[in-house]
Order: structure tokens, then sequence, then C-alpha cells
């Protein structure tokens, strides 16, 4: 199984680099669907991502029904947005086969998705639950960390490090 995020029109070159090491960490895809609101080789960009991009498989997409002709099964794919009904921890993120990808797909840092895009894959969109009198939505980079780890913990960590052994172990 593997686990897709992807990201809608971002702006923000520091979100991505954010993302892009959360995927190095976790194994997942990253996709970026155009137009990105800064230039690959950004510094900001880098410098986020820090030496990590050598680890992350990027694909590109020039637009969303670009990506959407990529995802095999509908049924795979959850749209992140604070619109949605049902909670992010109350999917199932797990495939009866190993050969299913789940694929995330999180809006733009200012505007996020498409309305007209939303209503039509409204049974797919899940949200992290916030208090939305305090703010308009969590950071973009926060969001994709929130999830990835639910995502993670209920299919059991696969190719992930429980605990690891280290040299000069701060706990020992």
């Amino acid at each position: 199984m593997t686990n897709h995020i992807v990201l809608f029109e971002p702006l923000m070159p520091a979100n991505t680099g954010n993302i892009a090491r959360t995927c190095a960490g976790t194994n997942a895809v990253l996709h970026l669907i155009k137009p990105l609101g800064f230039e690959i080789s950004d510094k900001t960009l880098k410098r986020a991502g820090l030496d990590y991009w050598d680890s992350v498989k990027v694909v590109y997409h020039d637009n969303l029904p670009d990506f959407l002709a990529n995802v095999k099964d509908r049924k795979r794919l959850f749209v992140v947005s604070k619109f949605a009904s049902k909670a992010y921890t109350q999917a199932d993120y797990t495939g009866a086969e190993d050969d299913v990808d789940n694929y995330f797909l999180f809006g733009k840092e200012t505007t996020g998705l498409p309305e007209a895009f939303m209503r039509q894959y409204a049974d797919c969109a899940i949200r992290i639950p916030q208090n939305d009198q305090h703010i308009r939505a969590l950071n973009l980079s926060n969001s994709v960390a929130i999830v990835i780890y639910e995502v993670l913990r209920q299919q059991e960590f696969p190719n992930l490090e429980i605990s690891h052994e280290y040299e000069n172990d701060k706990l020992k």
C-alpha cells in the first residue's frame, strides 16, 4: 500500500518543503498540482526540505483533472477540508490488498479546493476537528502530518521503525 500526499496549487515554499520532509519520513509520494506559487529551485523550499528532496518521490500534475486521471480507485481518494462532516479519524485507511493506494488531497493555503470540485467529491471529504471561532484553518504542513500519522497508525506503521537504537541514545 502506498500513501500519496497531494497538494493543490501550493503557494508557500516553506509548507511544501516541510511536507516533502514528512513524505520522506513516512515513505509517502508527494504530488504537486500546478500552478505552483513558487519555483522548485526556491531557496526557502530547499531549506525547509533540507537534504531530504532526494528521498522523496515527487509527481507533478498540470491541473486537477490531470491528477484525477491517475487515481485508479476513487474510493481511496480522501479530500481534506474544514467543510467536511466526517473526522479524519472516522475513515478507514487500511486496504484489503497491498496494492491499494490512498490519496490525500489538500487545498491551496489561501482558498482551499474549488467549490465545484468539493461539491462533487463531498462523500470523500474528511476534516481535522478545530475551533472555527478562533482560526480559519490549520497550517497546511501541520494538517498533512496529522492526517498521515493517523493513516500510518491504522496501517500499523508499515516499513517504519517503531523504535530505534541510537549510538548516543539520550534516554539510556
